[in-house]
């Protein structure tokens, strides 16, 4: 599995997808000088620990730690989310992050 924005499994799919993602997502929305890349992947993580979105977590997380955020902090993000998003939500995501934390 890549980390590589815009060449999940759908880029093969729908290159044009994958194609948004790389320049609309990436070069553009996460290159805006409003929020730093380590603030944009907190707020990712939170949203997507909301909406149960499992797989874009994984990855989202894997970001997040090449921005500087720490582990630690991510699992306050959940903490904090499982109050905010449910139980349910915050349990899905600390499992997704002990995964990826095993994983590096």
């Amino acid at each position: 599995m890549t980390n590589q924005p815009g060449t999940g499994p759908y880029n093969e799919l729908m290159p044009r997808l994958g194609e948004l993602t790389r320049e609309l997502v990436y070069a553009d929305i996460w290159e805006r000088p409003g929020l730093s890349k380590r603030n944009r992947s907190l707020i990712t993580i939170a949203m997507l620990t909301a909406m149960y979105r499992t797989n874009q977590i994984r990855s989202h997380m894997r970001r997040a730690l090449a921005n500087g955020v720490t582990k630690d902090e991510i699992g306050e993000v959940l903490m904090h989310m499982a109050f905010y998003a449910g139980w349910p939500c915050a349990v899905n995501a600390f499992e997704v992050a002990k995964e990826v934390f095993d994983q590096g």
